[in-house]
C-alpha cells in the first residue's frame, strides 16, 4: 500500500501544477506612464523644483496648484512628476469664432440648364423623385441680337447689390495684453541701484534703509507671502489680473498675508537684507509667469 502511494505522489503532484494557470504579468509602470496627462498647461518637476517656485513661474497662485494637483503638502512634490499649472480647460483646444460645421447634404439636386438660356429662367418640379425643369417662357430662334439681349439681361440679374463691409463686433481680449492694463506705480521712493538684464537680473534692485516703505505697484491680491523660496528672502507675490504679477523681495518684515486684497501704494512690507548682503528691494514684473522689464510698465519718474 505504502508502495502504491509513493508511487503516485508524483503523479498527483504533476497534475496538480497542471491545472494551475500562470498569472499573467502586468506592466503598471506603462500603465501609469499613459494615464499622465502631458502637453500645454502641465510641468514636469526637476529636481530642486518647490511647489512656490513653480507657480510663480508660471504666474499661478501656489495654493491653486495644490488644489489642481490634489496636493496637501506643498513639500511632497516629487521629481518627475506632472503637475498642472493651468485652470482644468484652459489648455483645451481653441473653438474658431462660434463657427459650427455643417455636413454637406448628399444627393442634392444640380440645376443644369442650356448656355443660352439666363440664371433664373426654369422653374423646378419635383416629379417621382426626380427634378424636373421646365422653361418659363418658350425658346425663341438663335440670332446676335437674341443672344445680346440675353446675355444683357443674364447680366443685370445676376449683378449684385452694393455689399458694404459689415462692422465686427469688439470683442474684449481674454487676458491682458500691453503695460496700460494695470495702473502700475513705483513700489518704492528708494534709488534705483541696479536695472533689469535679460541675462542676469530679472528684475529692478532699489538700495535703500532698513524698514523704508515697500508699496503695491497695483491693485491686486497676495498670492505669497513668505520666505518658501530659495533666493528671495522675505517675499511678497501680488497677482494683479490673469496676466500679471508682481513681486518684492528681500524684505525684513511682510505686513499682509495670503488672500488679502490690496491697493496700489499700499504699505506691504519693510525693506530689509533678507537672503541678500544688503538692504534693497527687488522688483519683478512677471507677465503669464515671465519676467519682463519693469521699466517698461512703470510711470517716468
Amino acid at each position: 500500500m505504502i508502495r502504491i502511494v509513493v508511487a503516485l505522489f508524483p503523479i498527483l503532484l504533476l497534475a496538480g501544477c497542471i491545472s494551475q494557470q500562470p498569472v499573467p504579468a502586468v506592466d503598471r509602470s506603462t500603465s501609469r506612464a499613459a494615464a499622465q496627462p502631458a502637453g500645454p498647461g502641465y510641468y514636469t518637476v526637476k529636481r530642486g523644483d518647490t511647489l512656490y517656485r513653480i507657480a510663480l513661474e508660471h504666474g499661478q497662485d501656489h495654493r491653486d496648484v495644490a488644489s489642481w494637483n490634489n496636493i496637501a503638502n506643498p513639500s511632497s512634490i516629487k521629481e518627475g512628476q506632472i503637475l498642472r499649472v493651468a485652470p482644468p480647460g484652459a489648455a483645451a483646444e481653441p473653438v474658431t469664432d462660434g463657427a459650427v460645421t455643417k455636413p454637406i447634404e448628399v444627393g442634392a439636386a444640380v440645376e443644369s440648364r442650356s448656355l443660352d438660356q439666363p440664371a433664373g429662367s426654369v422653374a423646378a418640379t419635383q416629379q417621382n423623385g426626380a427634378l424636373k425643369r421646365e422653361p418659363r417662357v418658350g425658346k425663341e430662334p438663335y440670332s446676335d441680337e437674341a443672344y445680346a439681349r440675353l446675355n444683357k439681361a443674364g447680366s443685370e440679374t445676376a449683378k449684385p447689390a452694393e455689399i458694404k463691409p459689415e462692422a465686427k463686433p469688439e470683442v474684449a481680449p481674454a487676458v491682458a495684453t500691453g503695460p496700460d492694463d494695470v495702473p502700475w506705480m513705483w513700489p518704492t521712493s528708494a534709488r534705483l541701484s541696479a536695472p533689469y538684464s535679460d541675462a542676469g537680473n530679472k528684475g529692478l534692485d532699489f538700495a535703500g534703509k532698513a524698514g523704508d516703505p515697500v508699496l503695491a505697484a497695483g491693485d491686486g491680491k497676495v498670492v505669497y507671502a513668505g520666505s518658501g523660496l530659495r533666493g528671495f528672502g522675505e517675499l511678497v507675490i501680488v497677482k494683479h489680473n490673469a496676466t500679471y504679477l508682481s513681486a518684492y523681495a528681500h524684505n525684513r518684515k511682510i505686513l499682509v498675508k495670503e488672500g488679502q486684497q490690496v491697493s496700489r501704494g499700499q504699505k506691504i512690507a519693510e525693506m530689509g537684507n533678507t537672503d541678500a548682503d544688503s538692504v534693497k528691494l527687488h522688483f519683478e514684473i512677471r507677465k503669464q509667469g515671465k519676467p519682463v522689464d519693469p521699466a517698461q510698465y512703470l510711470p517716468k519718474r
